[in-house]
């Protein structure tokens, strides 16, 4: 017989809560082994004893583990065997230790759950908080790490015999699944009246789905918030939506049961399909059909795109099954169904997402007609995540608070992003952990969610930050607010600009530690010079950042007014071509105030801003005059581009001057001589595309460095990355773009910390 070896396994990353001790239960019985697993504050603990072949095969095993499980550390110890231990494997009580284990993204329901659910000779049958370790909450239930159930919103339902038989039984899926409930013991969920008034007991399903057919708005209770629903198909439903939510024109998200139900609405990619089927189940922008707006009016109103996402959670799951006619099993989801959801965040405009029942009733009344409740309480605001087929628009619900592994450890970073689409940024060692998406910070309620915000991470992570980091802007809540923790916990505060975040973002996510180019192209952020920068080129090497150029300053007659009415900008732009003639021509009497303002230069701060540049470029093709949301026009001026097909760029249009400026206001000449609309996109993003490889390529030759990071919200624009990348592939460039954070402001918060780390105090 072969001797004895015990050894002692120590795991880190996102094990717990995702059923990594029953499968390592199982991997060790299997295999004749004793010893035990447990969780503690660092992961997962192993110590397992037996034949040596034995023990390889099991760590062999255990690198290849669950589907919601990833191990980013594993390292093995020698113990001293002790043969006359004979206990079977066994899994144990948590342990303590300092916390540093990571808390799993909550996930979809699985194929298992589904079945249960639909099932009708299952107990849990209709149960709309089925779960088990494979699926359901986790980051919003969780109070507290290790993850098991006094630390989660579930402490306060005791376990029926039933469930707490499969909670202890290792060889069921449900075993420790911290979130297992049924009927008799579990969460349940509740109707109440547009006033907020409970409504007597009844199927809330059966109502709930009988009032969104009559036309009616819900606010209905999900995993990280309340969502806002009405029946995409009712055109008054959403208008009336848009007018009580004071949305005139934001796209608003749609669910449909499943992937064949969208195929009538969208056009849907290999990649795209299985972003919409992933355990994260984000909403996915997906090009719309050409009757698609004509057909579904309001939803995305002149965009190209659409944002679509599966169910995910039981209850969403069973509001299309009571639709469909409450079929048994689950064949007929491999069926197109007719019924398509508003999906949208349940907040008053630009106010964070309601997450509490209290707090629909006090924030949503006037705009919902009837509550879909549960008694089971969200720990942590988290909206849905939002992508391209690659790329974050917002990143939360399902990835939040998964760790971007840093090129190396530092200090511990507190990180508070910006003023837009803000979000915070905790570090640890090499691990940087992203908040989910909190909103921009111009109303007290967002302001108090990023506070809110702040103190769950640190509290559920246990960081103690060395170091804050925050905007340059002096005028940010953020900024005052990290200034404020700065001075209670006796830490450095240090300011980032802008422009170098966006880039070390994305140097952070790619290990990039050597000197980089980078293109940051985005709507507005405080230069190192006081000036209001954009379109910036710059040189990034860690901590240091050098301006190597910018694209011409345009004036913004009347300040930030003017990225709200880009005809400002357009007559900005008349103007520097010596045209002031025109302005009045083309926008009437209320240009003369412009007109003199920008003769005069009063209340007209220059910028080099990307987004004004698309703005002006709208208003002069008369694309869009004034915008209801941020970044309307060079949205709607990419959805012309998309129908109108590839265009040749114009190489005359552009100057790449001596000083590092890149003019493009030949190109904006062009488009202000009646180019038909879609023609003057389509060439627009064609030849910004070019001009922008040419000025990368002249700052490449001169430095010598041939690896660019694109960063900014002008990169959320599919076309001009695409066309801006295959120009600088074909040059021998490695372009860098954001993957795992967003390109736009959200992703602020992580270069901020990633440049606070690198910084020598």
């Amino acid at each position: 017989m072969a001797a004895l070896q015990r050894r002692a396994i120590r795991i880190r990353g996102q094990v717990q809560g995702v059923g990594f001790r029953p499968f390592v239960y199982r991997l060790a019985t299997q295999r004749g082994l004793s010893g035990f697993v447990r969780n503690d504050g660092a992961g997962v603990e192993i110590e397992a004893q037996g034949s040596p072949s034995a023990l390889d095969d099991f760590l062999q095993a255990l690198r290849q583990p669950p589907a919601l499980a990833r191990i980013d550390a594993l390292s093995v110890s020698e113990r001293v065997p002790d043969p006359n231990v004979a206990e079977p494997f066994a899994i144990v009580a948590s342990g303590g230790g300092a916390t540093t284990a990571e808390i799993t993204p909550d996930s979809a329901i699985c194929p298992s759950c589904l079945a249960e659910l639909l099932d009708p000779r299952d107990r849990r049958y209709r149960y709309p908080f089925i779960n088990c370790t494979d699926c359901g909450p986790r980051y919003t239930i969780t109070a507290a790490l290790p993850y098991d159930r006094p630390n989660t919103s579930m402490a306060g339902f005791a376990l029926c015999p039933d469930c707490a038989r499969e909670y202890r039984d290792p060889g069921d899926r449900r075993f420790h699944a911290q979130p297992n409930a049924c009927p008799i013991c579990g969460p349940h969920l509740d109707f109440r009246d547009a006033v907020a008034r409970p409504l007597a007991a009844g199927d809330v399903i059966a109502l709930a789905s009988e009032r969104l057919l009559q036309g009616e708005i819900l606010a209905i209770k999900g995993l990280g918030g309340f969502h806002l629903v009405c029946d995409a198909r009712n055109s008054a439903a959403v208008a009336r939506l848009r007018l009580r939510k004071r949305r005139d024109a934001k796209p608003f998200a749609v669910m449909a049961a499943n992937v064949p139900s969208l195929l009538a609405w969208v056009e849907v990619g290999e990649a795209e399909r299985r972003l919409l089927e992933s355990p994260q189940r984000p909403i996915v922008l997906l090009r719309q059909r050409p009757e698609t707006e004509r057909r579904l009016p309001g939803l995305a109103p002149g965009l190209a795109h659409l944002g679509l996402m599966l169910p995910y959670t039981p209850l969403h799951y069973l509001l299309f099954h009571e639709a469909a006619g409450r079929p048994a099993g689950v064949a007929w989801l491999e069926q197109p169904q007719p019924l398509l959801l508003v999906m949208t965040s349940a907040n008053p405009g630009g106010e964070p997402l309601v997450i509490g029942e209290a707090e629909a009733a006090r924030r949503l009344v006037g705009i919902a007609d009837g509550f879909v409740g549960h008694d089971r309480a969200i720990l942590a605001r988290c909206d849905d995540s939002v992508l391209t087929e690659s790329v974050f628009l917002r990143r939360a619900r399902g990835y939040t608070p998964q760790a971007i592994r840093l090129p190396c450890a530092g200090p511990s970073v507190l990180a508070l992003g910006g003023f837009l689409k803000t979000t915070v940024c905790l570090t640890r060692d090499d691990r940087a952990y992203l908040s989910p998406h909190i909103g921009s910070l111009d109303n007290a309620e967002t302001c108090r969610a990023l506070e809110e915000a702040v103190e769950h991470l640190q509290h559920i992570l246990r960081i103690a930050p060395e170091r804050i980091a925050c905007d340059l802007h002096p005028d940010f809540p953020s900024g005052r607010l990290a200034a404020r923790y700065a001075a209670e916990q006796d830490v450095p505060c240090i300011a980032v600009q802008h422009h170098h975040a966006h880039i070390a973002a994305v140097a952070a996510e790619h290990g990039l530690c050597e000197p980089v180019l980078g293109l940051a192209l985005d709507g507005v952020g405080l230069g190192a010079d006081g000036g209001i920068w954009g379109g910036e080129l710059l040189k990034v090497d860690g901590a240091r950042f050098e301006r190597l150029g910018h694209l011409r300053p345009l004036p913004l007659p009347g300040g930030d007014r003017a990225a709200r009415e880009p005809w400002r900008l357009a007559a900005a732009v008349l103007h520097e071509l010596g045209r002031a003639d025109d302005i009045g021509r083309r926008f009437g009497a209320k240009a003369d105030l412009i007109r003199q303002m920008l003769e005069r230069r009063i209340k007209t701060p220059a910028t080099s801003s990307a987004g004004r540049l698309f703005d002006a470029a709208a208003a002069l093709l008369g694309v869009r005059a004034s915008s209801d949301y941020e970044g309307q026009a060079a949205m709607e001026l990419e959805a012309l581009a998309h129908r109108h097909g590839p265009a040749t760029p114009l190489a005359d249009a552009f100057h790449l001057r001596d000083d590092g400026i890149l003019d493009l206001f030949p190109l904006l000449a062009w488009l202000s001589e009646g180019v038909a609309k879609a023609v003057g996109a389509a060439c627009f993003h064609a030849t910004l595309a070019l001009a922008l490889s040419a000025w990368l390529d002249r700052a490449g030759e001169t430095s010598g460095i041939r690896k660019v990071a694109l960063g900014g919200g002008c990169f959320l624009n599919r076309l001009l990355t695409a066309q801006l990348r295959t120009h600088l592939e074909q040059t021998g460039w490695q372009v860098f773009t954001a993957r795992q954070a967003p390109p736009n402001d959200g992703g602020l918060s992580l270069g901020q910390a990633w440049i606070a780390m690198q910084i020598k105090i």
